[in-house]
């Protein structure tokens, strides 16, 4: 009986522990997971790494200009071509809720410049997504944007103006122009005229950086 009883229970610990094993491991990956901070980038092509290998992009760069620099955070890219300001709106509660970000990048409104959508909505957008990351305790850096001339003067300078209001308005740090010696330089550009090429993405992380990095933590 006894030696049954033996079988019986070793038969049962060779059957568990492997689970209980996959469970702890799972449950201490997670919670490594919970505790690394996390940078969560919402924008558009320009950020997805559009016509270019991802870890090509400047947000793949940026994972790495991290590790290197000693700073544990996670970039999660949330970045969709084609995107514009209240598609991100449609997409940000989930990403917030997945990700608990402890940095929001926020590089949306360029598609809406582009389409001439009403420079008020785009800015009502914006603010509204500020709000929703600063609830969920994040902070927010805004990416300033700027479109070519298709629409007159007066719409373009308005353009560029919202995201200094926002940033303004909000006390938020602004990264200035995303494609600042970029844009406009054939080398750097692609043949549709308007992404950046994947030579380009060292510079816009470059542009990215001095507003980024007083925003973490010091190493």
């Amino acid at each position: 009986m006894t030696s049954i009883l033996s079988t019986m229970l070793h038969s049962l610990h060779s059957r568990w522990l492997p689970i209980i094993a996959l469970a702890l491991t799972a449950l201490l990956a997670g919670q490594v997971r919970a505790e690394t901070p996390v940078v969560l980038v919402l924008g558009d092509s320009l950020s997805a790494a559009y016509g270019i290998p991802v870890d090509q992009g400047w947000v793949s760069l940026l994972q790495r200009r991290l590790a290197e620099r000693g700073f544990p955070h996670r970039v999660v890219n949330a970045s969709i071509s084609g995107d514009t300001s209240s598609g991100g709106l449609n997409r940000l509660p989930a990403a917030l809720t997945r990700e608990h970000p402890a940095l929001v990048i926020l590089e949306l409104g360029a598609n809406d410049g582009l389409r001439g959508l009403p420079i008020p909505m785009m800015t009502a957008n914006l603010a509204r997504l500020i709000d929703l990351a600063q609830q969920a305790g994040a902070k927010v850096a805004l990416a300033e944007m700027r479109i070519p001339p298709n629409y007159g003067p007066l719409y373009t300078q308005r353009f560029q103006a919202a995201f200094g209001e926002l940033a303004q308005r909000y006390h938020l740090p602004l990264i200035p122009f995303l494609l600042d010696g970029v844009a406009g330089n054939p080398a750097l550009i692609q043949d549709d005229g308007l992404h950046p090429r994947a030579e380009a993405q060292p510079r816009i992380l470059d542009n990215v950086w001095p507003t980024l990095a007083p925003l973490l933590p010091p190493q």
